[in-house]
C-alpha cells in the first residue's frame, strides 16, 4: 500500500496549480459571485478542451479520460484552493456518478459523453423539507405514467440547478420506506412543470436553488425502485471529494495567513514573531496535514477499497470539514479587521468552509454514520 502520488500526477497537480492562478483569479471569482450562473461558460470549455477536467475519471468508453478517482481528488483539491466558481461538483463529483453507479449501458452511452466534453452540465437533487442527507429518509413520490414516471413536491438547495440542462432527482416508489423503492430519475431542464427558485446563499462562489415539480415527467436511472446503494455510494464519493476540496481551502488558508503574518508589522516586528501568531499557524499547519491524510486515504480506498468507502468518506469529510472552518477562522483572526472586509479574500474561504460543513450532512451526521458502521 503507497499513498505517495506519483510523478505524473504530481506534474497534474502542478499543471492545474498554474491552469487555475492564470484562469481563475480571485477577481474573477469575485465578478462571478455577483452573477446569477455564478460560472464563466469559457473557462468551463477550456477545463474541458485544454486539460480534459470533466471526463478525468470517467472512462474512455464513455467519453472520458479514463484516470481514477486519485486524479479526480487532485483535481477537486487544487479548485478547492483557488476557490473555483463552476458547477464541477455537481456535475462531476454527484451526477456523473450517479450515472456511472446506476446508470444502464445505454443510459451512460447517452449521459456520459457531453459531461465528459463539457457541453452538457449536471447536479443531483437529494434534499427535501426534512434536511435530511439520508436517502431513507427521502419522501418525494415518483409516480409510474406510460413508459416513465411523473414527480410532483420539491427538492432544496440542489448545487447548480439554475447551469444543469440535466438533473437527476431522488425519490421513492409509492408504499415502500427506508432503502426499499428508492429510484434516480433523469429531468430535462426545460421540462414543463419544472420551476428553479435560485437562492442567496452564504457562499455565493456556489449557486444553488430549490426546485419545484409539478406533474414533471421523469425516466427512471436504471432500475426503478433498486437505486439506494448505488445513491449511497455516489454520496459517499461526493463525500470524499468535497472533503478533498475541503482540504484544498484549508491548505490555502494557511498559506494566507503566514504570508501575511510575515508582512504584517506592529511594534517593527513582523507579527510572524509573536507567539500567540506562530502557535496558530502551528496548530493550522497540524491540522491541514492531519485532513490531507484523510482525504487522500479516502480517495485511495474510493479507487481500491470500496469495500470501506462509507467509512472513509465519513471520516474524511468530517476531518476536512472541522479543519476547514477552523483554518478559514484563524486565517480570519491573523488577518484582524482587514480580514472582516469586503475587499479582502479571506471571508471568501470562510465562507466556503462554512457553506461546505452542511452540503453534504453537517460532520455530526457523519460522526454517527462512522459509529454505525464501525458498529460501536
Amino acid at each position: 500500500m503507497d499513498f505517495a502520488f506519483g510523478d505524473e500526477q504530481d506534474d497534474f497537480r502542478e499543471t492545474l496549480r498554474r491552469f487555475f492562478a492564470e484562469k481563475s483569479p480571485m477577481s474573477d471569482v469575485r465578478r462571478l459571485m455577483e452573477t446569477p450562473e455564478g460560472s464563466d461558460p469559457a473557462l468551463w470549455r477550456q477545463m474541458a478542451e485544454e486539460l480534459g477536467l470533466q471526463g478525468v475519471h470517467i472512462p474512455e468508453a464513455y467519453g472520458g479520460q479514463g484516470f481514477g478517482f486519485l486524479e479526480l481528488g487532485i483535481a477537486m483539491e487544487e479548485m478547492g484552493r483557488a476557490l473555483v466558481a463552476g458547477p464541477y461538483f455537481s456535475t462531476i463529483c454527484l451526477a456523473a456518478n450517479a450515472i456511472l453507479n446506476a446508470g444502464t449501458e445505454e443510459q451512460r452511452k447517452a449521459l456520459l459523453p457531453g459531461i465528459a466534453n463539457g457541453t452538457s452540465i449536471a447536479t443531483l437533487a437529494l434534499l427535501e423539507s426534512t434536511g435530511s442527507h439520508d436517502p431513507g429518509n427521502i419522501e418525494m413520490v415518483a409516480r409510474p405514467e406510460g413508459e416513465g414516471f411523473v414527480l410532483d413536491g420539491a427538492k432544496q438547495h440542489v448545487t447548480d440547478a439554475q447551469d444543469a440542462q440535466c438533473i437527476l432527482v431522488a425519490a421513492r416508489l409509492a408504499g415502500t420506506t427506508g432503502d426499499k423503492g428508492i429510484t434516480l430519475l433523469v429531468v430535462q431542464r426545460d421540462s414543463p412543470g419544472l420551476a428553479v427558485e435560485p437562492l442567496e446563499t452564504l457562499d455565493l462562489t456556489r449557486k444553488q436553488a430549490h426546485l419545484g415539480f409539478d406533474g414533471v415527467a421523469a425516466q427512471a436511472l436504471g432500475s426503478p425502485g433498486e437505486d439506494a446503494a448505488a445513491l449511497r455510494r455516489t454520496l459517499d464519493q461526493a463525500a470524499v471529494c468535497l472533503a478533498l476540496e475541503n482540504t484544498g481551502g484549508a491548505a490555502r488558508c494557511l498559506e494566507m495567513a503566514v504570508a501575511y503574518a510575515k508582512q504584517r508589522f506592529q511594534f517593527a516586528r513582523p507579527i510572524a514573531s509573536f507567539q500567540a501568531i506562530k502557535h496558530k499557524c502551528a496548530e493550522m499547519l497540524l491540522n491541514v496535514e492531519c485532513a490531507s491524510a484523510c482525504s487522500h486515504w479516502a480517495s485511495w480506498v474510493a479507487q481500491d477499497d470500496p469495500q470501506r468507502l462509507a467509512e472513509a468518506a465519513a471520516v474524511a469529510l468530517t476531518v476536512s470539514s472541522d479543519t476547514y472552518l477552523h483554518a478559514s477562522q484563524e486565517n480570519l483572526q491573523v488577518h484582524g479587521g482587514i480580514g472582516f472586509s469586503w475587499e479582502a479574500d479571506p471571508h471568501l474561504f470562510f465562507k466556503r468552509a462554512k457553506s461546505n460543513e452542511s452540503l453534504l450532512g453537517h460532520p455530526t451526521f457523519h460522526r454517527a454514520r462512522l459509529t454505525r458502521e464501525l458498529g460501536l
